[in-house]
């Protein structure tokens, strides 16, 4: 999806795909591109990968542990994410997530809260222990 006029007063609140996760090359890749925009600077995004919520709606075969990994056009991670509540240094960032009002509703979902530089930036979503399943791969826009 592209704005083909960023001068207009509004803009992309949110974006997903549902695909199946497999192992090695064949995991889940979603893109985005930060712009300047209007007011220009960054942008605060919430990224999720949700799998075993999805449940719910009676969909079968669904990855059961979603890891998700952000990389920036380079190919440097910024931030990965297995089980939303925790960061992956231990911490946590479970008020963080709930702030949003998006938060996911299974604890082995993922997700994370960036601000990021206009630019390219990548979504890899991966099963934990190399599971393989349905999942969705989603970024919102925060501000």
């Amino acid at each position: 999806m592209y704005d083909l006029n960023q001068t207009a007063n509004s803009r992309l609140a949110n974006i997903s795909t549902r695909g199946y996760v497999d192992t090695g090359n064949n995991v889940m890749i979603g893109g985005l591109i930060v712009s300047g925009g209007v007011g220009g600077g960054t942008a605060r995004v919430l990224v999720r990968a949700i799998g075993p919520s999805l449940g719910a709606t009676g969909l079968q075969g669904l990855l059961q542990d979603p890891n998700l990994e952000l990389h920036d056009s380079s190919g440097t991670t910024l931030a990965s994410n297995d089980n939303w509540k925790t960061r992956s240094d231990g911490g946590s960032q479970q008020p963080e997530i709930e702030a949003t009002g998006i938060p996911p509703t299974n604890d082995l979902e993922s997700a994370l809260v960036q601000n990021l530089e206009p630019g390219n930036y990548t979504v890899i979503v991966r099963g934990t222990g190399n599971t393989t399943g349905l999942a969705v791969v989603e970024a919102y826009t925060l501000q």
